[in-house]
C-alpha cells in the first residue's frame, strides 16, 4: 500500500515539509499541523502494510532498537516524579517521536534513493530560504555585515538557524548529484548554506561544519571528498582571518561555566535526574541559563545517569550500523550527519523530546535517516534522481 504513487506523493511531501515548512510556515503551530497531516498520518496508516519492512528492520537493528526500548519506558517512569506542567503532553511528545522514526522505513520501503532524493530537493530548498534571508537581513533590513543573520521562521535565531542551514550543507555535500548541469547548481546552493553558517556567526555550528568537512575523507576517500575539505581548510582560515575580532568578542559564552553548573545539578539527581519534561535552570557565574546548552548533559539532567547510558547506547548503536556500510553513497551522509550532529549537541542543544523544532535535525532526523541503512548494501551505489530539473 505504502508503495502506490500516492502514498508515495504523501510521504515525500511530509518529509520535505519536515525540511523546509520550519523555515517557511507563517507559525510554529502551522508547521506542527502540516507535520501531523503529511508525515504522522501517513505513518501510522501504512505502518500495518510495512510491517515486513519493520520486522526485518527491528531485527538488523536490535542494538539501537532495544536501549531505544529502554529510553522509552525510562522516560515514562521518570513521569511519576518530573515537576512537568502538562504529564500527557510530554507522554505525547514522545509518541509524536516514535512516529517520526517509523515514518524513515515506512516511506523508503528498501530503497535508499528514494530518502536521497527528498533530502537532496530539501537541501536546494534550504539554501533559497537561506538567499531570502540574507538578502530580507541586510538589503531589506539594512543591517550590517557585522551583525549576526537570522533566518526566517523558526530558523530567525542565529544559532539554531545556524545549526538547520550547517546540516543541510553536510547532506548536500555528501550526497552530491552525479549528473553535469545539476553539479552547477548543487555547487552554488552548498556555497549559499555555508555562506549562511558564516554570517550567523554561531561558532559551534561553524566549527562542527569545518570539522565535519575536514574529516570526510576519512570515511569517503574519493577525490570529491578532499575536494571539499580543502576547501573547507581555505574557508575556514579566511573566515577566521576576516570575523576574529567578532569571533573572540564573545569569549566562550559562559560554555565552561555552564558545564560545571550542569556536572552539578547531575550529581545531585545522578540516578532519576528531574524526570522527563522537568523544569530547571543552570546557575552559572551569577546568572541563570535557561538550559545545560548540551544535550549530553541535559538529558542527564531530566532522565539521570540511565536516560544518560540509554542515549549513549542508541546515539553510538546509529553510527555503527553506518560505519558496517560506510562504502555505500547512502550510509556516507549519514556518517556525516552524525558526525555534524554530534559535535553540534555539545554547544547549544537544549531539548530532546520537545515538540518538532530545530533541535530534531540534529538529533532525530539522524536516527530517522539511520533506520534506513539496513537497506543500502542492496543498491550501494543509489544516488541522486534529480536530474530532471527544468530546462535540462
Amino acid at each position: 500500500m505504502q508503495e502506490t504513487r500516492w502514498a508515495q506523493v504523501w510521504m515525500s511531501i511530509g518529509l520535505l515539509w519536515f525540511l523546509l515548512a520550519i523555515a517557511i510556515a507563517p507559525t510554529n503551530k502551522i508547521y506542527q499541523q502540516g507535520l501531523v497531516a503529511f508525515l504522522w498520518l501517513p505513518a501510522m496508516i501504512f505502518t500495518w502494510s510495512a510491517r515486513a519492512r519493520l520486522r526485518e528492520l527491528f531485527h538488523e537493528q536490535r542494538w539501537v532498537y532495544l536501549p531505544m526500548l529502554g529510553l522509552l519506558i525510562w522516560s515514562l517512569i521518570s513521569l511519576t516524579w518530573t515537576n512537568a506542567s502538562d504529564i500527557s503532553r510530554e507522554s505525547k511528545r514522545l509518541l509524536y517521536i516514535v512516529v517520526f522514526l517509523l515514518f524513515f522505513p515506512v516511506f523508503a520501503n528498501g530503497r535508499t534513493e528514494r530518502v536521497i532524493r527528498i533530502m537532496q530537493w530539501g537541501g536546494f530548498g534550504l539554501a533559497v530560504t537561506a538567499v531570502v534571508a540574507i538578502v530580507k537581513f541586510y538589503g531589506v533590513s539594512g543591517n550590517g555585515l557585522s551583525a549576526r543573520l537570522e533566518g526566517l521562521g523558526e530558523l530567525s535565531h542565529p544559532i539554531l538557524g545556524g545549526y538547520v542551514i550547517g546540516v543541510a550543507a553536510v547532506w548536500l555535500a555528501l550526497w552530491a548529484p552525479s549528473t553535469g548541469k545539476i553539479q552547477i547548481n548543487w555547487a552554488v546552493a552548498l556555497a549559499v548554506l555555508v555562506v549562511f553558517v558564516l554570517l550567523s556567526q554561531s561558532r559551534g555550528a561553524a566549527l562542527a561544519l569545518f570539522l565535519t568537512l575536514l574529516a570526510m575523507p576519512i570515511w569517503c576517500n574519493d577525490r570529491r571528498s578532499r575536494v571539499v575539505a580543502a576547501a573547507a581548510l581555505i574557508i575556514a582560515t579566511l573566515a577566521f582571518l576576516f570575523f576574529e575580532p567578532l569571533v573572540m568578542a564573545r569569549g566562550v559564552s559562559y560554555r565552561p561555566q555552564i558545564l560545571a553548573a550542569s556536572l552539578q545539578m547531575i550529581a545531585e539527581h545522578p540516578w532519576c535526574g528531574l524526570g522527563l519534561g522537568g523544569d530547571y535552570k543552570v546557575f552559572a557565574s551569577g546568572q541563570y541559563f535557561d538550559h545545560a546548552h548540551n544535550l549530553f548533559t541535559h538529558i542527564a539532567i531530566e532522565l539521570g545517569l540511565p536516560g544518560l547510558v540509554l542515549w549513549c547506547a542508541i546515539w553510538f548503536a546509529a553510527l555503527f550500523q553506518a560505519w558496517k556500510v560506510r562504502e555505500t553513497f547512502y550510509a556516507r551522509g549519514v556518517i556525516g550527519i552524525w558526525v555534524f550532529s554530534t559535535l553540534a549537541m555539545q554547544f547549544d542543544a537544549a531539548s530532546l523530546t520537545g515538540t518538532p523544532r530545530a533541535e530534531w535535525f540534529i538529533s532525530w532526523l539522524p536516527l530517522g535517516l539511520a533506520s534506513v541503512l539496513v537497506w543500502a548494501r542492496v543498491k550501494p551505489d543509489a544516488c541522486d534522481k534529480i536530474s530532471r530539473l527544468p530546462n535540462q
